[in-house]
């Protein structure tokens, strides 16, 4: 035999140019759905690297298109089916388009994108991309609600006040996050090792009410004291930074650090959170498939937003997950 054997064949799939060959949506206004993947290549980049993730959405598509045939079988990760009977499936709303000069105009894409979702009671999966796509889609839930909480999983804890001259970039998603009204907590999970932020920047984050729990403490404690700051009155933004991920099983991301979590204690965190409040908006960003290995990266992060989308439909027709 020559040649990787083909599971995609194996399997029955077909080529599909959608995740999970998820029906397409292109008109944002009139969508029908639980959640809507939407790709974002890039929203502010930094001069100094470009748009590096662009590419991400297009390579969780490619990773998860073995599956495409096996959509309606058990999944374990859920108790049941992705879709089980009595929940609307998920679609897919392709990429946005984006400019490599105008980054204003970036952001009110994604803004305006997300905001139409939203508005349909959807519930938006913006794929990056880097770090600084979610500041629009954070920006964007003001239309559809007051009260927020954030819970960003993530290596990073992202305060910078600014970065290379640049307000809006991927060092500065939290702090950007903590001037909204309509976000009145900010959970962080994950953070570990050295990254960007300067000692103050901790310090202002906890001085405005940020509730951190690292790796470390994860490992040791687990999910548990997590969800127990999560109100069961709140609306939730989960903002999903895939270098939370241990390298080992998470190697396309360009922020790589020993000791990052797990797949199921990641997986956990978003059940569990959807299971204590409403799950509104969602993101997964800094997927780099250039620097993937084998594969295995697109793997486990396709394999996350795959169950997200499952239990964003139980949620939506109140069916328990597990």
């Amino acid at each position: 035999m020559s040649g990787k054997p083909d599971l995609a064949a194996l399997f029955g799939a077909t080529s599909s140019d959608t995740f999970l060959g998820l029906d397409q949506c292109k008109d944002f206004s009139r969508i029908q759905a639980s959640s809507a993947f939407i790709g974002v290549p890039c929203a502010t980049p930094y001069g100094s690297v470009g748009a590096y993730a662009k590419n991400g959405p297009k390579s969780l598509r490619e990773a998860i298109a073995a599956l495409t045939a096996n959509i309606e079988r058990h999944n374990f990760d859920l108790g049941g089916p992705t879709f089980p009977q009595g929940t609307e499936r998920a679609v897919d709303c392709g990429d946005l388009e984006w400019d490599e000069k105008d980054f204003a105009k970036n952001r009110t894409i994604i803004r305006d994108a997300v905001a139409k979702i939203a508005k349909n009671g959807v519930v938006p999966i913006v794929i990056g991309g880097d770090d600084s796509v979610p500041i629009p889609m954070i920006e964007a839930m003001a239309e559809v609600g007051d009260d927020f909480t954030i819970l960003q999983i993530d290596a990073h804890i992202d305060w910078r006040k600014e970065h290379m001259g640049e307000r809006f970039g991927l060092s500065s998603t939290m702090r950007r996050a903590s001037e909204m009204a309509h976000i009145k907590n900010i959970i962080q999970v994950g953070a570990r090792g050295i990254g960007s932020a300067h000692t103050n920047d901790y310090e202002d984050a906890v001085n405005w009410g940020v509730k951190f729990f690292d790796a470390r403490q994860i490992h040791k404690e687990g999910i548990e004291p997590v969800l127990k700051q999560i109100s069961a009155n709140t609306h939730l933004i989960i903002c999903f930074d895939i270098d939370a991920l241990d390298p080992a099983i998470a190697p396309n991301t360009i922020g790589r650090a020993p000791g990052g979590l797990s797949y199921y204690q990641a997986l956990d965190l978003i059940s569990g959170a959807a299971s204590k409040a409403k799950l509104c908006a969602m993101d997964f960003v800094e997927i780099m498939p250039e620097v993937d290995v084998d594969g295995l990266g697109g793997l486990t992060v396709s394999r996350l937003v795959a169950a997200s989308m499952g239990i964003i439909a139980r949620q939506h027709a109140k069916i328990k997950t597990g």
